[in-house]
């Protein structure tokens, strides 16, 4: 009787919970079982392995083989098995030494010929794997994504005779050198293009120092989509925590990582025929939706009132709580959801509502209705609201704006100052923090209630208001919320106010 124990992880949304592979040999008619909650691509790993270890010139032990993957109540899914099925084979046949088995984390899947290919979801296994000091041995594919981790130890090999001449000690395998990540916002659009829209492009830059929602309202071809694609550009780079989290979320949903723009926040702007599923997640096996794909970055909704409404209701509890759990029968999963909402929408079904042209002939009940596709509790969740007119041909024609290097300066001091304050941006305050930093002065409060009574807003829009006028502080490195910013905070509530 024979018994190989290997390491491996799975995969359960964010996390990659360790899996010890176990390969017990014994005497009776040759076959082999996989047991331990696997999925079809698990199970057909069997056949993967045999026909790798044939083709690697080894012998494939013709005995009764029980691999068990513990522990046996967790799904297990993938090929990422394959390598350490393989490895536990052979070790328990006495074909390689078992001696520094116990030192690594195995996940890789092997092709018929033996070479390795990579899987899905290496980044959370290799955050994993430094906690317990182990080495971590994947394939040549998932060694950038890997060595994104700090100090994480990957040894890597394009064949499984690779692979078993390091553990035999015959060719020894240097660790894998952590591939160059570059931080520049090089190629990122920028603001100069949009011409005029002094009141929008002022809304972006607060936006971005607090970390505000903004719905844009205007016409068609006022530059809405063309403003919002320009917040990426303004915001600062994201921290080295914030930069593994957002590629976790894109490593466990097979989306590219680029180390060539590892600190720039994702910008991500879903069709607006896109599902619930798609935008909060989900699925038999959960995975992350457009939203956590945006975590630290943009979500970007154009022509808000087109998405359906039940597609809209979702996004409400995530702008509140930053993460999004997706329930089912048999599983759960959490997925972080800390994204900035930017939407754009026309004033009305034709887009022409106020226009100097009076082309627009919508009714009142028109407009009502078409408004009323965004329900009032997810509108109330918009921190900004801020129309977009059409521009006249002097401003089309006028200088360009400031470069996005210098907005992004502005912001970069204002975003260090709520930091150094409250450890946090002005947006995710919390009551006591809100209590604390700001304070208005008598007068202040008297106008804030006067506006709330005559605009029916409500408790959360109230403290909406405040937060933003704190951002609107900061950016003029005010102590004190004043008079002036408290008013221009209101004044950015505008679909608060009557629709027609």
């Amino acid at each position: 009787m024979s018994l190989a124990i290997l390491y491996s992880r799975a995969g359960v949304g964010m996390d990659a919970p360790l899996v010890t592979v176990e390969v017990h040999l014994a005497n009776g008619l040759p076959c082999m079982s996989i047991v331990g909650l696997p999925e079809t691509a698990v199970k057909e790993s069997k056949d993967r392995v045999r026909g790798a270890i044939l083709n690697s010139q080894f012998e494939f032990p013709m005995r009764r083989i029980t691999i068990n993957l513990a522990p046996a109540d967790l799904p297990k899914e993938g090929g990422r098995f394959d390598l350490a099925i393989a490895l536990g084979i052979l070790a328990a046949s006495k074909q390689i030494p078992d001696s520094e088995l116990a030192d690594y984390e195995f996940a890789a899947e092997l092709a018929l010929s033996g070479e390795l290919r990579g899987v899905q979801g290496i980044l959370p296994m290799a955050l994993q794997t430094t906690k317990l000091d182990r080495t971590l041995v994947i394939a040549p594919d998932n060694v950038a994504e890997a060595t994104l981790v700090k100090d994480v130890r990957v040894i890597t090999g394009k064949h499984l005779l690779t692979l078993t001449a390091h553990l035999s000690g015959t060719e020894r395998l240097e660790y894998c050198a952590p591939v160059p990540v570059t931080h520049t916002a090089h190629g990122q659009p920028d603001l100069q293009d949009v011409r005029g829209q002094q009141h929008a492009r002022r809304a972006l830059e607060i936006a971005a120092a607090g970390g505000h929602s903004l719905l844009m309202l205007g016409p068609p071809g006022t530059g809405k989509s063309l403003l919002a694609s320009r917040l990426p550009g303004i915001l600062p780079e994201m921290t080295e925590d914030e930069a593994l989290e957002a590629a976790a979320l894109a490593s466990i949903s097979q989306q590219p990582i680029h180390t060539a723009r590892w600190k720039q926040r994702a910008f991500r702007a879903p069709h607006h025929t896109a599902s619930a599923v798609s935008l909060v997640g989900g699925g038999s096996s959960p995975r992350p939706g457009e939203i956590s794909l945006a975590h630290h970055g943009v979500l970007f909704l154009d022509e808000l009132p087109e998405f359906d409404r039940k597609v809209l209701e979702v996004l409400r509890e995530p702008l509140e709580s930053g993460h999004i759990m997706i329930s089912r029968a048999a599983r759960q999963a959490t997925f972080p959801a800390a994204f900035q909402l930017i939407a754009a929408m026309n004033p009305c079904p034709c887009g022409y509502l106020g226009d100097p042209s009076g082309r627009c002939h919508c009714s009142s009940e028109q407009v009502q209705r078409y408004r009323n596709r965004i329900s009032g509790p997810l509108l109330d969740r918009i921190d900004m609201h801020v129309e977009v007119p059409r521009l006249s041909f002097n401003e089309m024609e006028g200088q360009p704006g400031e470069h996005s290097r210098v907005v992004r300066k502005r912001v970069c001091r204002a975003r260090q100052r709520q930091l150094e304050r409250n450890g946090t941006l002005n947006s995710r305050l919390t009551h006591p923090q809100l209590q604390q930093a700001c304070a208005l002065a008598i007068q202040d409060r008297q106008l804030l209630q006067q506006a709330m009574d005559k605009l029916q807003l409500s408790a959360r829009a109230y403290h909406r208001i405040i937060k933003l006028a704190r951002t609107i502080a900061d950016m003029d490195a005010a102590t004190d919320i004043t008079t002036g910013h408290l008013t221009e905070a209101i004044n950015y509530r505008r679909l608060d106010r009557s629709v027609v």
